[in-house]
């Protein structure tokens, strides 16, 4: 049931290959769950089934499970304010360690279904760069329920070296409260992509030595 209910949400999932849609899914997973005697478990598995398959749809349209670049800083405030729980990465594309962070959070974003991945280019979010103080990149700034809990600031406490764990940083933002697992009906089969941005600032470098995390002036 799991398993085929998880597909809604795969962002490659092909109806044109398969030659099925999520009708076609519901009515199968629907199949398997009137086939229980208990008249009692079987409704309530079929309404816990639409609701899911519902709430699946509309997370997968939400770009859940995707590790996505937002241009836009309207868009970036209201995913901020309107999500339960959000990871943003302020990045710039001059940075190595934004590139760097960008690898681990897209091994995130799909195992963290429940948790919005996005990452905004500094020069584009002129509002939130001043509104959120920040300063050094990379900047991840962690919102739960549209308030501000907590923020990572480069490397620091993720051991200050360019080769740490992507276990480091989910740890690290576990601890923060923003992480949470979908349930089994749409945590699995998600893909993400990332775009990029070119663009330059002045910078200069900051952190314990003047070679490790980057600081930006707009």
């Amino acid at each position: 049931m799991y398993t085929l209910a998880s597909r809604l949400v795969d962002s490659n999932y092909s109806r044109e290959e398969d030659q099925e849609d999520d009708d076609a899914i519901f009515a199968e997973l629907e199949a398997e769950i009137e086939n229980d005697a208990d008249a009692t478990v079987r409704d309530r598995g079929l309404e816990q089934l639409r609701l899911e398959m519902q709430r699946a749809k509309e997370m997968r349209e939400n770009a859940h499970g995707r590790y996505m670049e937002i241009t836009n800083e309207k868009e970036a405030i209201r995913i901020s304010a309107n999500e339960s729980h959000c990871v943003i990465h302020f990045y710039h594309s001059n940075f190595r360690r934004c590139e760097i962070m960008d690898k681990h959070l897209a091994k995130l974003a799909p195992k963290y279904y429940a948790t919005r991945f996005i990452r905004v280019f500094v020069e584009n979010m002129p509002w939130l760069v001043e509104k959120l103080a920040i300063k050094v990149l990379p900047c991840l700034m962690c919102f739960v329920d549209g308030v501000s809990k907590d923020r990572l600031i480069g490397f620091e406490e993720l051991g200050n070296n360019d080769a740490f764990e992507t276990a480091a940083l989910e740890l690290r933002l576990a601890n923060s409260g923003v992480l949470q697992k979908a349930r089994n009906a749409y945590e699995s089969g998600i893909t993400y992509n990332v775009s990029s941005s070119s663009n330059t600032s002045k910078l200069r470098r900051g952190g314990q030595t003047d070679q490790d995390d980057d600081e930006f002036d707009l």
